[in-house]
């Protein structure tokens, strides 16, 4: 988070500079490299500025092949020389850091439902732990009314009925929570363990009315492989 604050505030400083750069010279710029030629003729900020538009041309779907090619031909225009190892790799990292990011992000999420996936849900725990925060988190979990009788050999009925689930949580667990299916007929929530969270499941259980067959906390253990263990209970066994 820390990091995308600084790479926001990177833009915008990179936005506000006034250009060093000749008329005749920005012309021939590649689209989107100008900071990077005016990072390079002040001799400022090179590398943040090569990480930060290799991330925005990832995100616009710019192969590497091309923002290379034309990391080369703006550092030649801007300081007659080849980019250096440095510039390179950073403009690299950045495209290949903001590409990945795209994947996972499209990986983590069921296409049919719109939860994201009990890989993603251990992923966000472990982030709790990493954090030593495991007493203010907490899981709700969410069983769909016909959990363990689901047909199985027909997924769109399966998905109809957990997407509606998801938006009921989703409506109740509206911040930063995250919101997966676990197992079969299953949602989890692992959310802040705040004084209101009674509050919030009595209300989630009254929205989903005989959708579920039950709604209900499990604490955080102690330790990360245990909550591994209990999230792998819990794609396991019904309630």
């Amino acid at each position: 988070m820390a990091e995308s604050k600084r790479r926001s505030r990177l833009r915008i400083a990179f936005s506000a500079r006034r250009s060093a750069l000749p008329a005749d010279i920005v012309e021939m710029l590649p689209p989107m490299f100008n900071v990077i030629a005016e990072a390079v003729i002040a001799d400022d900020a090179v590398i943040d500025a090569c990480d930060v538009v290799g991330r925005d041309l990832a995100a616009l779907g710019v192969s590497l092949d091309e923002a290379l090619r034309d990391l080369r031909a703006t550092i030649q225009l801007a300081a007659r020389r080849d980019p250096s190892f440095d510039e390179t790799h950073a403009l690299s990292l950045g495209w290949s850091e903001a590409t990945l990011g795209y994947l996972h992000g499209l990986s983590c999420v069921d296409p049919l439902t719109g939860l994201t996936t009990q890989a993603h849900l251990r992923e966000a725990i472990a982030s709790v732990y990493r954090d030593d925060l495991p007493g203010s988190h907490a899981l709700v979990v969410l069983d769909s009314a016909d959990r363990g009788a689901v047909d199985l050999t027909a997924p769109v009925s399966s998905a109809r009925t957990m997407t509606l689930l998801g938006q009921h949580s989703r409506s109740v667990f509206s911040r930063d929570e995250t919101i997966s299916q676990v197992g079969n007929g299953r949602i989890v929530v692992l959310c802040d363990r705040t004084e209101g969270l009674g509050e919030r499941v009595a209300l989630l259980r009254r929205m989903v009315g005989d959708s579920a067959s039950g709604v209900w906390i499990e604490g955080l253990p102690t330790s990360e492989g245990s909550a591994a263990f209990l999230l792998d209970e819990l794609a396991r066994t019904t309630h």
